[in-house]
C-alpha cells in the first residue's frame, strides 16, 4: 500500500492523457479491493475519482466491498448506481458479485430484483450467474427456487453441485443434501474440500453417523485435501453423531488448529458432559495462543450448567467478560440455566431482571422450569405470564405452566391450563426421532404409524412395554397433559418418536451395535427412565441427542447421571 500510495500520488501531480489515467486508477482499485494487502475505504474514494469507471472498476468495488469483515449493502448500492447510470457493459461478473453480496447479507428482495435483471440482460443462460443464482437463494433459505435455478442449469459443475448441496444442509434438508451427493457421484463429478464439508455437515445435523465414516474413508481413499475447515467439520460430525472420542482423535490429529476448530471440540465436549475435558481444552487454547470466541465460552458455560458447576460457571463468565467478548443471548441462557440448575432460582431471576438486553422466550422458559423444578409458585406464575405475553400460541409454554401447577398440586390451575390450550386451539410441536440403520436415515413422528415396518415395530414396543413393566417401572403419567383416561396417557407415552425409534433400532440391529437416536425435542423424564431400563434389559448401549444434549445409556444408567 506505501509503494502504491507513490504510485497514485505521481498520477495526480504529473499531466496523463484521460483514457491512461482512469485505467490507471482502475487497476489501484482492483489491488485495493480485492487483494489481501488492500484497502477497500481507500479503493472506494480512489473509485470516486475515476471521471468514467470501467466494467472491471464497478467488479472490483462490488466484489471488495462483499469481502469485507462487517458486510454491508453497500456492494448493492454500487450496482443500482451502476443500472442507474444504464451502463451498457455490465457482464456476468458483475452480476455474480452483486449477487455473491445479496447473499451474504441475506438481501433476499435486492437479490430477487437482480434476478430480474439478469433476466432482462440475457445473462440468464450464464453459468456463472445461474451458480450465483443457485447459492444466493440457498443462503437465503428459498430451497425451492435454488432447486429450479439449478435444475436449469444444462452442465454442471462442482461449484453448482456443491452449492445445492449446502444449500439443503443449511436448512436441515438432510436426506436431500446426501441424496444429491450420491446423484453427483454418479454424474461422475468429483467432490473437492469444499463439498465434503457440505455434505459432512448434513451428517451432523441428522446424526447419520455410518454415512459420516464412510465419506471420512471417501476423503481418505480420494486424498481430498484435509484443509482447517474440513478437518473441523469432521471434528463437528463426531461429536454430533455420538462418537466424542473420534471426535477427539481427528481433532488430536490436526496440525494446525484455530478458534473455530478448538470451540468445535469444546462444544463437541460440553454436550457430551465432559466437563473435565471441556476445562483441560480451554487451559490448552489458553496456552496455544488462540483466542477464545463467543462461541467458546458457550461450550464451557453449558457444560458448567450441565454438571452443576457454578463458581467455575461464575469464574468463566467473568473470564469471558475480561476477553472482551460480549455476552449474546446464548451466553445468558447458560448463566441462567446453570443458577436454576442449581436450585438457585431466585438469583436466576435477579439475573435476568438485570440482563442489558431484552430476554428473549428461551430465557424465560428455562426460569419457568427451574421454578417447576423448585415448586416456587409464585415466581414461576410470574415468569410464566412474561412468556406467555411474548408467546401466547406457543404450546410448550402451556405444557410448562400446566407441570408447574401439578407440582405444586395446584390441579385447579392446571384443568384452566388445559381448557385454553383447547380453546385457542393450540398445537404441539411433534416430537420427532431419527435412526440411522444400514446409511438411511428413518424418522419417527409420535403417534405416526406410516413406517413401511409399523406392525414389527409395535410387536417390538409390545414386548418393551411389558419388560419394563415387569421391571417395576410406573408410567409418569402426569406429562400428558390431553384429556384422557390414565391407560390412554400410558399408551401416549409409549408412542413417544424415540420409543419407536429405539423399538426400530432393536428390530433391526444386534448387540454389539450401539442404537444412535437424534430427537428434536427434550426428552422427557418418563422416556429417560425407560431407555435406562431399555439399556439394562435389552443388553444395549443407546445414545440418544436431545435438543439439549447427549445422554448415553449403558447397563441401566445414563451419562448425565440424571442431571439434565
Amino acid at each position: 500500500m506505501r509503494i502504491l500510495r507513490q504510485i497514485h500520488a505521481r498520477l495526480l501531480t504529473h499531466p496523463w492523457p484521460i483514457s491512461t489515467f482512469s485505467f490507471a486508477l482502475s487497476k489501484i482499485v482492483g489491488f485495493c479491493a480485492l487483494s489481501a494487502h488492500g484497502d477497500i475505504d481507500y479503493a472506494t474514494r480512489v473509485f470516486s475519482q475515476i471521471p468514467s469507471p470501467n466494467i472491471f472498476s464497478w467488479n472490483s468495488i462490488i466484489r471488495g466491498c462483499s469481502q469485507t469483515q462487517n458486510p454491508s449493502k453497500e456492494p448493492i448500492l454500487f450496482f443500482k448506481k451502476l443500472v442507474k447510470r444504464g451502463y451498457p457493459k455490465s457482464n456476468s461478473f458483475t452480476l455474480a458479485f452483486v449477487l455473491k453480496a445479496c447473499s451474504i447479507v441475506l438481501a433476499l428482495e435486492e437479490g430477487r430484483q437482480v434476478h430480474s435483471h439478469v433476466m432482462r440482460s440475457g445473462f440468464d443462460s450464464s453459468p456463472f450467474v445461474q451458480t450465483a443464482l443457485v447459492n444466493f437463494y440457498g443462503k437465503c433459505e428459498d430451497i425451492r427456487s435454488a432447486k429450479k435455478m439449478f435444475d436449469e442449469i444444462p452442465d454442471r459443475n462442482l461449484v453448482a453441485w456443491t452449492t445445492m448441496i449446502s444449500g439443503y444442509a443449511k436448512i436441515g434438508m438432510v436426506n436431500e443434501a446426501l441424496g444429491l451427493f450420491r446423484e453427483m457421484q454418479k454424474a461422475g463429478v468429483v467432490p473437492d474440500e469444499v463439498t465434503m464439508v457440505s455434505v459432512i455437515s448434513a451428517c451432523a445435523a441428522s446424526g447419520a453417523l455410518d454415512v459420516g465414516r464412510w465419506l471420512h474413508a471417501y476423503i481418505d481413499k480420494h486424498l481430498i485435501n484435509t484443509d482447517l475447515e474440513l478437518s473441523t467439520a469432521l471434528v463437528n460430525m463426531y461429536a454430533k453423531c455420538g462418537c466424542i472420542e473420534r471426535a477427539k482423535e481427528v481433532f488430536e490429529a490436526m496440525p494446525v488448529k484455530d478458534t473455530k476448530a478448538w470451540s468445535s471440540m469444546i462444544v463437541g465436549l460440553a454436550i457430551h458432559g465432559h466437563v473435565e475435558d471441556v476445562s483441560e481444552a480451554l487451559s490448552k487454547m489458553e496456552k496455544a495462543k488462540v483466542k477464545p470466541n463467543d462461541v467458546t465460552f458457550i461450550g464451557v458455560l453449558s457444560a458448567c450448567a450441565h454438571s452443576g458447576r457454578v463458581s467455575d460457571g461464575r469464574k468463566y463468565w467473568s473470564s469471558m467478560l475480561e476477553s472482551g467478548v460480549e455476552p449474546s443471548m446464548e451466553h445468558y441462557g447458560c448463566m441462567v440455566d446453570l443458577l436454576c440448575r442449581a436450585n438457585l432460582v431466585e438469583e436466576a431471576y435477579s439475573f435476568v431482571e438485570t440482563m442489558p438486553i431484552t430476554p428473549n422466550p428461551i430465557i424465560w422458559r428455562i426460569l419457568l422450569v427451574g421454578c417447576k423444578k423448585n415448586r416456587n409458585l409464585d415466581k414461576g406464575e410470574i415468569v410464566a405470564n412474561r412468556l406467555l405475553e411474548l408467546e401466547p400460541l406457543n404450546a410448550e409454554n402451556y405444557i410448562l405452566l400446566s407441570n408447574l401447577y401439578a407440582s405444586g398440586s395446584q390441579w385447579v390451575k392446571m384443568s384452566h391450563v388445559r381448557k385454553q390450550i383447547k380453546d385457542k386451539g393450540i398445537k404441539a410441536v411433534p416430537g420427532c426421532s431419527s435412526i440411522e440403520v444400514d446409511g438411511y436415515v428413518h424418522e419417527f413422528v409420535m403417534g405416526d404409524w406410516s413406517h413401511s415396518e409399523a406392525k414389527e415395530i409395535r410387536e417390538v414396543l409390545r414386548d418393551i412395554s411389558e419388560r419394563v413393566s415387569g421391571a417395576g417401572h410406573e408410567p409418569w403419567i402426569s406429562a400428558v397433559l390431553h384429556d384422557m383416561g390414565d391407560e390412554e396417557k400410558e399408551s401416549a407415552l409409549g408412542e413417544h418418536s424415540e420409543r419407536l425409534a429405539i423399538a426400530f433400532g432393536l428390530l433391526k440391529t444386534k448387540a454389539p451395535v450401539v442404537i444412535r437416536i437424534v430427537k428434536n425435542l427434550r426428552v422427557c423424564e418418563d422416556c429417560h427412565e425407560v431407555t435406562k431400563i431399555i439399556s439394562k434389559l435389552f443388553q444395549r448401549d443407546i445414545i440418544v441427542r436431545d435438543r439439549i444434549r447427549f445422554h448415553k445409556f449403558v447397563n441401566g444408567s445414563c451419562s448425565c447421571k440424571d442431571f439434565w
